[in-house]
């Protein structure tokens, strides 16, 4: 395969994975087994992967956040709280990522896809259960229009901790851990929630996205440059797209055919891990 259409491939993997990203998450296992497969082999070469991974798809979530804007207006003041505690699980998620030995990174791969691959797949049960306790007339702490109670915002708090480290770390299928964190809240439809998903997502891949550019100019991360802007600018395409299509857009089968990719990678990669 030539760079060229390599490159290209990679710009619509980037769309892609953008895209998806908007709708729920788990993109990233799209371009992330699309950079293992194009760097070179070596110790570390999947941690680069990962790495130049989430930095292109940063601006892809950042656009999705920014283009889904208009379904956040009028939110109780304690959705942004959730910022917090995502962010400093970012933080801790990368200083894992640098301070593990890059064979354990390797080593638990498979298992980090499987997950990723498992939250997309239940995806629309989470959503369902999102939109049942939205609509739940006899908890009145869950109105879209009124704030949780403090038991279920510090759960909720402590869910989202979790959810930054993650992402920090490997990140794909955050979206979905979002929304789940979010559907304990309960607060209004699939549209609103997805599009405090989107605000989260953006924040906590942003922080995560500054200090893995900061360490890969310093030299603690390898990180493919040039096929960080490919992915920057497919995903910034897709992401604004699906955001403003999203309540028309039918994810159905966009959604099983990533989950299968998803599971097929995790196999994949036991295979390889168990064969030596």
């Amino acid at each position: 395969m030539s760079d060229a259409l390599g490159l290209g491939m990679l710009f619509l993997g980037g769309v892609l994975a953008g895209g998806i990203n908007a709708i729920a998450g788990g993109g990233t296992i799209i371009t992330f087994a699309m950079l293992a497969g194009i760097m070179p082999p070596g110790p570390g070469r999947l941690v680069t992967a990962n790495v130049s991974s989430k930095i292109g798809l940063w601006p892809g979530a950042a656009a999705a956040a920014w283009a889904s804007r208009s379904s956040r207006e009028d939110q109780p003041a304690s959705r942004p709280r959730l910022l917090v505690p995502g962010v400093l699980g970012a933080v801790i998620g990368v200083a894992l990522l640098r301070w593990l030995p890059s064979e354990a990174f390797d080593a638990v791969v498979p298992w980090l896809i499987l997950l990723a691959a498992s939250l997309f797949a239940a995806q629309p049960h989470l959503a369902r259960l999102a939109v049942a306790a939205a609509r739940r007339p006899s908890d009145s702490a869950t109105s879209p229009d009124r704030p949780p109670g403090p038991a279920r915002m510090l759960a909720a708090s402590g869910l989202q901790l979790l959810v930054g480290i993650y992402g920090g770390y490997f990140g794909a299928g955050i979206g979905i851990l979002m929304l789940a964190v979010l559907a304990v809240l309960g607060l209004g439809d699939i549209h609103r929630l997805n599009a405090v998903k989107n605000l989260l997502a953006a924040a906590v891949n942003g922080v995560a996205t500054a200090v893995l550019v900061a360490a890969g100019f310093s030299g603690l991360f390898q990180v493919s440059w040039p096929h960080v802007a490919v992915l920057a600018a497919g995903s910034v395409a897709g992401g604004i797209a699906v955001a403003r299509l999203l309540p028309r857009l039918p994810a159905v089968a966009v959604r099983r055919l990533v989950a299968i990719i998803g599971f097929a990678l995790a196999g994949y990669y036991f295979w390889r891990e168990w064969n030596g």
